[in-house]
């Protein structure tokens, strides 16, 4: 199905095609559109305000309602949330936006994500290559994705996707709220790409009936209930790789919110099945350049599952996972200390954002560290030998 801002019924007006292609041009990562404040963007991480006017209610809800579909529009009159997409042409480029309308204080308003129009190279992410190769070489199993809004989920789903594509010989299906990535035809691969709302009602019924469309890989946008978290443990279990993603900060909340969305009554079991089906938990955290006005950079905890983790997983004692990352280091796995003194060797992140994501006694070790490197590297002078005479 065609993208929303296809529809010959949408108007996308000249003050909204300004604030976007600000956004454009700022390599913005969002525009906050909210009564009584002027268009807000959000760079690297920082909100910036544009130089305008505060919005007010009675002109910036016909501007919206002028650029959502119609149908779209009217369910979301009655549920007072909706998520769509645009493909706009900004300057010379097509540009992809995903849409989410919302009311606050009876007042309409926007949150709009530019997409980028090619998927990221993983160095270009900072993803590790070997991650990303153990990761997409599973033939079946759950892999997860998580991270709090905003760190990069959608476009790490993307590029192993991408990376699976490009293998070859792959059917894949998609079910996104809605699509952001396009990904390029392959004559090794089948895609399809399904947006809830558009093309399927849900994200479980997306999986039910794409369970008989012959996938080897299904992308799930998001697990947020009981009814896709079943769905998905169900296509594991039968020999699919299924990638989703959850808004959790590391493994081990990762496992304890895919369990916590089932009836108590029935968690012994899902824990059961996911300590089978469980392949990996990738959580991401953006964290501010240490040069103001770059892009941010990616830090990581990476688990794989084993033994030792699957009887954790079991049990339902998850304290022990970290543990289990920090000795995994020979199976690829990460904590995200690593990851962040890493970033932090390499001048990429201050001190101060250091110290937010690693134990503080290992930063202090890490300064004085890097001290002693930098003075090792000072040329010495010369030994003057004194003149006696």
């Amino acid at each position: 199905m065609t993208d929303s801002a296809e529809k010959s019924e949408l108007q996308i007006s000249t003050p909204l095609l300004g604030w976007l292609t600000q956004a454009v041009n700022s390599a913005a990562s969002d525009l906050h559109l909210v009564v009584g404040q002027p268009p807000v963007l959000r760079v690297h991480g920082m909100l910036e305000p544009l130089d305008e006017e505060p919005l007010a209610g009675d002109s910036l809800r016909p501007i919206l309602e002028d650029a959502c579909p119609k149908k779209i529009f009217e369910q979301f009159l009655v549920d007072q949330d909706a998520d769509f997409s645009w493909q706009l042409p900004i300057g010379e480029t097509s540009h992809r936006f995903r849409v989410n309308y919302f009311v606050s204080d009876q007042q309409i308003g926007a949150c709009i994500r530019l997409i980028p129009e090619t998927i990221p190279d993983l160095n270009w992410a900072g993803f590790p290559e070997a991650t990303a190769r153990k990761l997409t070489s599973f033939r079946n199993g759950l892999v997860l994705v998580t991270g709090v809004t905003g760190s990069g989920k959608t476009t790490t789903l993307a590029m192993l996707v991408s990376r699976l594509i490009a293998a070859g010989n792959c059917r894949v299906i998609t079910i996104e709220e809605p699509v952001e990535y396009r990904y390029p035809k392959s004559d090794g691969a089948v895609v399809t790409q399904r947006e809830v709302g558009m093309d399927v009602r849900s994200f479980a019924d997306g999986l039910k009936h794409g369970l008989r469309q012959d996938p080897d890989v299904i992308m799930i946008g998001e697990i947020r209930d009981a009814e896709t978290a079943q769905m998905a443990l169900t296509a594991a279990e039968t020999g699919h790789l299924v990638l989703s993603t959850l808004h959790t900060r590391d493994a081990r909340g990762a496992i304890s919110r895919y369990t916590d969305v089932f009836p108590q009554a029935v968690q012994n079991e899902i824990r059961a099945r996911l300590a089978t089906s469980l392949r990996a938990v990738v959580s991401q955290h953006l964290l501010p350049s240490s040069i103001a006005g770059e892009k941010r950079w990616l830090a990581l905890e990476v688990m794989f599952n084993n033994s030792p983790i699957a009887s954790t997983i079991r049990s339902g004692k998850l304290t022990s996972i970290d543990n289990y990352i920090l000795s995994g280091r020979d199976e690829g796995m990460m904590t995200l200390d690593d990851s962040a003194k890493e970033l932090y060797f390499l001048n990429r992140i201050t001190k101060e954002t250091a110290e937010r994501f690693v134990n503080a006694p290992v930063v202090a070790i890490l300064i004085k560290t890097r001290l002693r490197i930098a003075l090792s590297l000072v040329p010495r002078m010369p030994y003057q030998q004194r003149d006696h005479s």
